[in-house]
């Protein structure tokens, strides 16, 4: 049975975003795969794995994010920690924005952030890129075909890496931005190709909205016992000191790999698939995350490779020692295990 891919009263264009040449709206891996490559944004790697590099931003920009200066969230932001942008120089911004993909192709993907569906949040994330479309659908959760029919985002991505943006005109620091509306609901990124905007913005979100709810996110990794969710261990560390490597234990079911809610009834990711660091993958000691790095579908991103062979080059930090593969990793996720775990014990390493 087919089901509509996009909610009909819910297309960009009753978003205010008009003019774009075509816009797929979430088109499944294979069809996002053929997209990014005959569009010339990467590579297919062996075992069907999409190979990407992001240019001169290879990790995500702190010193280029802004959150809009309101009222409504006067009180509530540490502004000594987060830049401020004004609403006249964030109206500007999605302006020019908006003009900027007049007769382009966009990719839209309407997902779910959180994987309780009593705190999750409903999240459009509009691309220019085929590639970041796939990305975001193994990073956040993906409803069901019939969920999509009737779906409204709470909040909007749009992520515009060809476009640079003015500092004088726009009220950032570079041609780099990536600036948060709260009372819009809206997240504007621009002059950066590196995908991990995308999932970090949706991690700055939930960092703000849940605690509201009597809810810890959490910057970790987590895992519970075979057949005892009550038995649950969660990884906090900086990023690089062996989360997603702990996590993978095979002899425990994963939780998730680098983002988490705790409420009152359990432990719940906040993403669909993992996003692990790649430099030095051994495929004896981390077999699971090594293969995923030859698997259909995922996404190998800034990994040096041979390009005659495509082998992959598991040493070479030339590009970026923050190497990375993003993917769902089917063993931790079937249409037959439940949306998320709870539980209610829990240790900490």
């Amino acid at each position: 049975m087919s089901h509509p891919r996009v909610n009909p009263t819910q297309r960009l264009e009753d978003q205010g975003i008009t003019g774009a040449a075509r816009a797929y709206y979430n088109l499944l891996e294979p069809a996002l795969m053929n997209k990014a490559i005959a569009r010339g944004e990467g590579k297919l790697g062996l075992g069907g794995a999409f190979l990407a590099t992001t240019g001169a931003h290879t990790g995500r920009s702190p010193k280029d994010k802004f959150v809009v200066r309101r009222d409504s969230v006067e009180k509530t932001i540490w502004w000594d920690n987060n830049a401020p942008m004004t609403p006249d120089a964030f109206e500007t911004l999605y302006q020019d924005m908006l003009t900027h993909v007049q007769g382009r192709d966009l990719f839209v993907q309407d997902l779910y952030g959180g994987a309780d569906p009593a705190h999750r949040l409903d999240v459009r994330v509009v691309t220019e890129l085929a590639w970041h479309g796939l990305f975001i659908r193994h990073l956040l959760r993906r409803p069901e075909a019939e969920e999509l029919a009737s779906f409204i985002p709470e909040f909007t991505i749009l992520n515009c890496p060809s476009f640079k943006a003015d500092p004088t005109r726009h009220g950032c620091r570079s041609d780099t931005v990536i600036a948060l509306d709260f009372e819009r609901k809206l997240i504007l990124i621009a002059g950066t190709a590196y995908a991990g905007e995308n999932k970090k913005s949706v991690f700055t979100l939930l960092n703000y909205l849940l605690p509201e709810k009597g809810i810890m996110p959490m910057h970790c990794s987590a895992n519970h016992a075979i057949g005892d969710p009550d038995d649950a261990a969660v990884f906090f560390g900086l990023s690089g000191t062996g989360k997603t490597t702990l996590s993978a234990d095979p002899s425990r079911i994963l939780i998730g790999d680098d983002e988490h809610g705790w409420s009152d009834t359990g432990i719940f990711n906040f993403e669909g698939g993992c996003y692990a660091k790649t430099i030095n993958l051994n495929a004896e000691a981390e077999p699971e995350i090594y293969a995923t790095t030859h698997r259909f579908g995922s996404v190998v991103e800034n990994m040096v490779h041979d390009p005659d062979t495509l082998e992959l080059d598991f040493e070479d930090d030339s590009l970026t020692a923050n190497t990375a593969s993003p993917t769902r990793w089917t063993r931790f996720r079937t249409p037959r295990q439940p949306r998320w775990v709870g539980c209610r014990g829990m240790s900490s390493c």
